[in-house]
């Protein structure tokens, strides 16, 4: 094959050495120095779309948009396929990283995603109405990891629906940027059958929310009351969760694996992966849900994401509602 008058060969010697090199130095956070021996490699080997899909990674993990782009565009210029490469997908996040949504929406078509008609119509406007469901995200990947639900907006943006635990920095309603391949999975057990969601990184803060993440301790005599809270901040737009029973602490290996969640309708029970202590309540253990055969603590550590205007009148309709088996206190904001 000739491109521009050009035979394809197979790179050269130098070209494999200064590239493996360049990812040696990527995985050890050298980013600059791997920069210098990619674009080495573009110099060497200009008609490779690897030589450019290699830097455009690289810009990626720099979060260097703007080249990114430029270096992605010169990739998929060169590729001998189309449907599929994921030139085109790194590309869709560059783009999506800089609201290009025209852009966006040509890499999504040329890797094989079906992006709606209305999407493609709205002109400048970003490509919504995929239908892509679900997922979970890990948040700060490569720091104090917590994985949470989101909504796929896109094939490069989830918006959080979970309550991030104050350490992440993150808030419920906030749009991440989160990377093409995913690392494990969540399984939820629906109506009785097991779902198994991808769990993808975050790359970068997409869109922050304004909402304000509080921590509030609970007496909830049952789950219902519970329940109850969970209902009423979700009937008013905002959302609170019992961190005692949601949060388990995971190994990297066993959070990058197949690992059921509480989330679903099957049986809660403490897990040979969890390494929190059972029974202890607060974001720091795994606290059971009072399923079959399970004791349930009363006492609840929760997170709410609402408005400082709305959260005590929530907290308190909450108990007005059942004042002989719910009570609160100690609300904080924490994020």
């Amino acid at each position: 094959m000739k491109f521009f008058g050009r035979a394809r060969h197979r790179p050269s010697t130098d070209w494999r050495l200064a590239t493996d090199r360049a990812f040696t130095l990527i995985g050890d956070g050298r980013y600059e120095d791997a920069g210098a021996l990619l674009t080495r490699a573009a110099d060497l080997e200009p008609w490779l779309s690897e030589s450019w899909f290699n830097l455009a990674l690289l810009h990626k993990f720099r979060h260097d948009w703007e080249q990114a782009r430029t270096a992605g565009l010169r990739a998929v210029a060169l590729l001998d396929r189309s449907a599929g490469a994921p030139d085109w997908w790194n590309l869709g996040i560059a783009a999506t990283a800089l609201q290009d949504w025209p852009l966006a929406r040509r890499a999504w078509q040329a890797y094989g995603l079906r992006v709606p008609a209305t999407a493609e119509e709205s002109g400048g406007d970003e490509p919504v109405g995929m239908g892509l469901g679900s997922a979970a995200l890990r948040l700060s990947p490569e720091g104090e990891a917590e994985v949470v639900w989101g909504r796929r907006l896109d094939p490069a943006r989830i918006e959080v629906q979970s309550i991030p635990l104050p350490s992440s920095g993150r808030r419920w309603g906030e749009v991440v940027l989160h990377d093409g391949v995913p690392h494990g999975e969540r399984l939820l057990t629906m109506s009785g059958t097991p779902t198994a969601f991808p769990v993808f990184d975050e790359i970068e803060l997409w869109a922050p929310s304004p909402v304000p993440t509080w921590v509030v301790l609970l007496e909830a005599a049952t789950e219902a009351d519970r329940d109850a809270l969970e209902l009423l901040a979700a009937d008013a737009g905002f959302a609170a969760e019992d961190w005692s029973a949601s949060v388990r602490l995971l190994c990297r290996s066993c959070s990058e694996s197949r690992m059921p969640s509480d989330e679903g309708d099957g049986n809660h029970r403490q897990d040979p992966h969890d390494h929190s202590a059972p029974g202890q309540p607060g974001p720091l253990g795994h606290m059971n849900t009072g399923g079959p055969g399970q004791l349930w603590h009363p006492e609840r550590e929760c997170g709410v994401a609402a408005p400082a205007g709305l959260v005590r009148g929530l907290l308190d309709g909450w108990v007005a509602d059942s004042p002989d088996t719910r009570e609160w206190r100690d609300l904080e904001e924490v994020c």
